[in-house]
């Protein structure tokens, strides 16, 4: 028997195209053994979205190649997409696909191995590309929630944002085989499922078949289902309606990823983001006045061309102010080929870190707020594993994306129970279960 490793990089909607691909191999016959052990097939889903992505998938490729030099080593994803020059250059990538076809990856690799040279699938996008249909069939071990991908691809163009030109343009996928892949996981165990995709607030855009609200209420029809949890989300599609209509659904968790990137308009002008701080503060205002108990997390980027002290404090402020319950701090790090790379005035490293330092100390302070909201309130955790930071404990998340750790003598992966939280650390809470 033949065995195939994968190793994943990036964003969940890899992880989810990766656990597809691992169900074509095991379906082809092959076993699926560690990555960090000899295999006969490699397969390293690549991630471009900093330097450091790029480095490491050639790290993880140049690692598979050595631990066992006679093994095909395919290299698929965004790095692939927009990088093929670099990657034929290296002699340990046997086969390169890149972001499309993947569904294709057994065939190719059959292909591959008969190959006396190293083969490249990546191809340019279609006019009218449509949706790649991997689908997940069976439940992971130990997992609890399941990510769905609905949608591919991006036409924001951000200028700092290479994944238009690796993912290609908007492609929805029929909301049949959605509610399908959904209810044959829910059949499987999974209680959670996350709606996933490039830029979700795009979907059925390209089809006109339905909307993200409208494939929000077919899977929250399905039966068994507990929750329903959507991937980040463009701020301004969270109009007065669609805030109206969602708060109304039960299973939908009362947790929302609206990427903010700048707290300064004049910043999100140069980066092309589709609103203005002012529109933001806003949109989340709706949120938490129509559902109570609301998480909104973001995304904010520092050391942006052009960023200056006075931008920056304006981000600071802003963020400050509107006290998000988790921010995701990062460096602004260029991408050849978008138009931000080419600005002038780029942010020197040590400033860009010690923004970044700060930012980090604001999110802490924040998170710690929005914990200390619910200290001695009883919610509902679906649990998911053994705490790797508190011994004997079992960890689990809220709906509103408060991770718990409760004290357990038993395994309680994928139970969702009443839990009493306690007391609130830097970035989780303890909790007691409720008997």
């Amino acid at each position: 028997m033949k065995t195939a490793a994968f190793y994943t990089l990036g964003c969940k909607v890899n992880q989810y195209e990766t656990d597809a691909m691992e169900e074509l191999f095991l379906k082809a016959g092959y076993k699926k053994v560690d990555f960090n052990q000899p295999a006969d097939i490699y397969v390293i889903n690549t991630c471009t979205v900093t330097h450091h992505s790029d480095s490491k998938s050639r790290q993880m490729i140049r690692r598979a190649k050595k631990q066992n030099p006679a093994a095909l080593v395919v290299v698929v994803g965004c790095y692939a997409q927009v990088a093929y020059d670099e990657l034929r250059m290296m002699p340990e990538a046997d086969l390169i696909i890149g972001t499309v076809d993947k569904s294709r990856i057994i065939e190719l690799v059959e292909k591959a191995l008969k190959a006396s040279d190293p083969v490249s699938a990546v191809r340019e996008f279609r006019v009218e590309e449509f949706f790649d249909d991997l689908r997940l069939e069976k439940r992971h071990s130990g997992r609890t929630r399941a990510f769905i991908k609905i949608q591919e691809g991006c036409r924001q163009f951000c200028t700092y944002c290479i994944i238009p030109y690796a993912r290609g343009p908007v492609r929805s996928r029929k909301p049949d085989r959605v509610v399908e892949e959904v209810e044959g996981l829910v059949s499987q165990g999974y209680k959670e499922i996350v709606l996933t995709g490039i830029h979700i607030a795009s979907y059925g855009m390209d089809t006109g078949d339905t909307d993200l609200l409208g494939i929000i209420k077919k899977v929250h029809r399905i039966e068994g289902l507990e929750r329903i949890r959507l991937s980040s989300l463009e701020p301004t599609f969270l109009s007065k309606e669609f805030v109206e209509e969602i708060s109304v659904l039960d299973k939908l968790c009362r947790h929302f990823h609206l990427s903010l990137q700048s707290g300064c308009d004049e910043t999100l002008r140069r980066m092309n983001r589709k609103y203005t701080s002012g529109e933001y503060r806003r949109i989340v205002d709706r949120i938490r006045d129509r559902i109570p108990g609301v998480a909104v997390t973001t995304d904010v980027m520092v050391g942006f061309p052009g960023e200056t002290d006075e931008e920056y404090s304006k981000t600071y402020e802003f963020l400050e102010q509107i006290c998000l319950s988790d921010m995701h701090i990062f460096k602004y790090s260029p991408r050849a080929g978008t138009p931000a790379a080419g600005f002038k005035d780029q942010v020197d490293g040590r400033v860009k870190d010690s923004r970044s330092k700060e930012l980090i100390k604001l999110a802490d302070r924040c998170r710690k707020k929005f914990y200390g909201r619910f200290i001695g309130q009883t919610m509902d955790v679906l649990f998911e594993q053994w705490s790797k930071t508190v011994k004997g404990h079992y960890e689990g998340l809220t709906d509103n994306y408060i991770r718990v750790v409760v004290p357990a003598d038993e395994d309680l992966n994928n139970r969702i129970l009443q839990v009493n939280l306690a007391e609130s650390r830097k970035d989780y809470v303890i909790g007691r279960l409720v008997c």
